[in-house]
């Protein structure tokens, strides 16, 4: 049995709407210290929603969110430095550079200016940017910017890193690449994650376990992922189609739970 301190990121019976546009319906979701979870689903299934309760960006109508013990929306201050964010654009500013952009978020923390810019040096590094330190922006090419956007969210060593869609605008190469680097350094870092995306690979090669979202945020498919799940290609395909069915609604009753 999980207990709560093992816990990061919960949400009990949270219900969201816009309008008349019910977006969650008494979610369940919870997510593991050091778990890698991806959040799958159609445009319109809630991930966004789900992330950005979980982000403290908007308050759920009923129920109950939590980040590290901690209401999110309304304990935002509590959190700081504890959540680290990436999105679908890298956000740089244009007029610093590679170094200057990743250890902003250090800097607004109030770290020494000579630590800061240490601490961004070698996570630039460690995200394969050795080199490029004091490159500006429009040097950089898009991977290379999002190398920078992930080195400023790990910098500031949050316990919880948020992806929003963020390798959804790279080539297919440069994103598989860049995957596959990010999550190995949270696993060597013993971060947590969470991540939004509507492409079934990026699930597939980084996550420790996968929700597919149905309309209202509700669970359609979980999946739990084992190393030796991902090296099997005929099981990776087999998955693959499984969520792809989930996705476009063609699975339908309760909740699939598959789990290694």
């Amino acid at each position: 049995m999980i207990s709560p301190t093992d816990t990061i990121i919960e949400l009990r019976g949270v219900t969201k709407s816009f309008g008349t546009n019910r977006v969650a319906d008494n979610l369940d979701l919870l997510v593991q210290r050091r778990e890698i979870v991806a959040l799958l689903g159609q445009t319109g299934a809630g991930k966004s929603t789900v992330l950005n309760m979980v982000m403290g960006n908007i308050p759920a109508d009923s129920g109950t969110v939590r980040v590290a013990g901690h209401d999110p929306y309304n304990e935002f201050i509590k959190l700081r430095g504890k959540m680290a964010v990436s999105f679908q654009t890298d956000r740089l500013l244009p007029w610093r550079t590679a170094v200057e952009n990743a250890e902003l978020g250090l800097l607004i923390l109030g770290k020494p200016t000579a630590e800061a810019r240490e601490i961004a040096t070698t996570w630039l590094a460690r995200v394969n940017l050795a080199g490029a330190e004091n490159r500006y922006v429009h040097e950089l090419s898009g991977g290379m910017r999002q190398r920078v956007s992930l080195a400023r969210a790990l910098c500031v060593d949050p316990e919880l890193v948020l992806l929003d869609e963020s390798f959804s605008q790279l080539d297919h190469v440069t994103s598989m690449a860049l995957r596959a680097d990010f999550a190995k350094l949270v696993r060597e870092f013993g971060k947590t994650c969470l991540f939004v995306t509507h492409r079934i690979d990026d699930a597939l090669e980084m996550a420790d376990r996968i929700l597919v979202l149905k309309p209202g945020a509700g669970v359609g498919l979980e999946l739990v992922m084992t190393p030796e799940m991902r090296a099997d290609s005929a099981t990776v395909h087999e998955l693959h189609d499984r969520i792809a069915g989930t996705m476009e609604g063609s699975e339908a009753g309760q909740p699939d739970l598959a789990r290694a």
